[in-house]
């Protein structure tokens, strides 16, 4: 999933472990003194080369360069602990925003303020994401959220309007399911993509991910169920990714879909579908969407090495610049962080408002429960599997995902 990275954090106990134990400190004897390496997983050509012109255009005026090591997402935990043990270590991670708390939650990330970077003018979403007990060790320069794509040939010819509410939607999509083509789409995999999908739902609703049990959000996995069981979304959402869903809405088989900005540039491949964005349904008119707040921070790890991490810290500063974080923003169609920077992103990319919108009431999906989140995410998902396949109550099937995330976070 391009730049999304909302994949499934390493093991917490076992994560935990192996960084305590090589501390993450070390630079690799002889490493170049000019030259700051960063771990990312950029594996991705067009963003790898984004990043290094980024890289370059801050690194040059401090008369350094900079190398990165890009490993698929999914890896670049388990590589970061391999290069700590080996007192290899790069002077910048980049981790995806749920990973942050297990890794700093082991003392082996710097406190951003006190190695000089600066948070001045940074949303209060996307310092909480690269946050853990308060303290801020990752910064993040774009973020992503979740909106509702719609085909606007097959809303106007069925004289459908863009949904606001829920009751709105169910209508919507009931009238937009015609033959082979459904009226919603969304995906509903027992993973990271169905959690980051299904979270606009539960949060708007007022769920709590501390409190799966706390009765709010049931009508979000009930909503869902509703839409299948009325055969206005299929029930292969089970089984879809957010590829999946996207690859429906390219072939015209459902009319509106839950999928996010990193879908564009595939979008835009195909000349002959029109579409637009809008924020996703709410339960009540006038509320604000509460999306999960995804993507990555930059963090520097604790080496020990004082002169390269001053450095390394003036590159993050750069990067964070307002004209860098709108390029690096239209460059990755992700939301820049700083507020006014992405107030002109939202002005250069109509197109694309709803999920500027979206962004500015958008959270951290760790904000509650830090590093607790895979155990909670794992018990979430695991929820409306079993309500979508007929084997569950919504209340039921939250009250013993309560249970199972109190015991996998333990």
């Amino acid at each position: 999933m391009p730049f999304l990275r909302s994949r499934p954090a390493a093991p917490v106990l076992l994560l935990t472990l192996l960084v305590a134990s090589a501390g993450l400190t070390g630079c690799a004897r002889g490493a170049d003194p000019d030259t700051i390496t960063v771990l990312n997983s950029a594996t991705d050509q067009h963003e790898h080369d984004q990043q290094q012109k980024f890289f370059d255009r801050c690194a040059k005026p401090l008369g350094v360069k900079v190398e990165q090591t890009s490993v698929p997402a999914a890896q670049v935990a388990t590589k970061a602990l391999r290069m700590a043990s080996s007192h290899s270590m790069t002077d910048i991670l980049e981790l995806d925003g749920s990973e942050l708390p297990q890794f700093a939650d082991t003392g082996g990330l710097v406190p951003l303020k006190k190695a000089g970077v600066s948070l001045d003018g940074l949303s209060t979403g996307a310092v909480s994401m690269g946050s853990f007990k308060g303290t801020a060790y990752g910064i993040a320069r774009s973020v992503n959220t979740l909106a509702l794509f719609y085909n606007t040939d097959l809303l106007e010819k069925a004289g459908v309007t863009p949904p606001t509410t829920w009751d709105e939607l169910k209508v919507a999509a009931k009238k937009l399911t015609r033959g082979k083509t459904f009226g919603m789409a969304f995906s509903a995999t027992p993973d990271a993509d169905g959690v980051y999908q299904f979270l606009p739902f539960f949060w708007s609703a007022g769920g709590n991910e501390a409190h799966l049990d706390n009765g709010k959000g049931v009508q979000a996995v009930q909503l869902w169920k509703d839409l299948v069981t009325e055969r206005s979304a299929s029930s292969a959402v089970v089984t879809w990714n957010q590829q999946d869903v996207n690859d429906q809405f390219i072939a015209g088989r459902t009319a509106m879909m839950v999928n996010g900005p990193w879908q564009v540039p595939v979008l835009s491949e195909h000349p002959s579908l029109h579409w637009a964005v809008t924020t996703i349904p709410v339960p009540v008119a006038g509320k604000d969407p509460v999306a999960p707040m995804g993507g990555t921070v930059m963090t520097l790890p604790r080496t020990g090495e004082t002169g390269r991490q001053t450095t390394a810290a003036k590159i993050l500063n750069c990067l964070n610049e307002r004209k860098n974080q709108v390029g690096w923003g239209a460059g990755v169609n992700n939301i820049p962080t700083r507020d006014t920077a992405a107030a002109q992103y939202k002005a250069d990319n109509p197109k694309l408002a709803g999920f500027a919108d979206t962004v500015a009431t958008a959270r951290s999906r760790t904000a509650l429960v830090g590093a607790r989140w895979p155990a909670v995410s794992t018990a979430l998902a695991g929820a409306f599997q079993s309500v979508l396949t007929g084997s569950s109550s919504p209340e039921a099937a939250l009250k013993r995902a309560q249970s199972q995330a109190t015991a996998g976070g333990e």
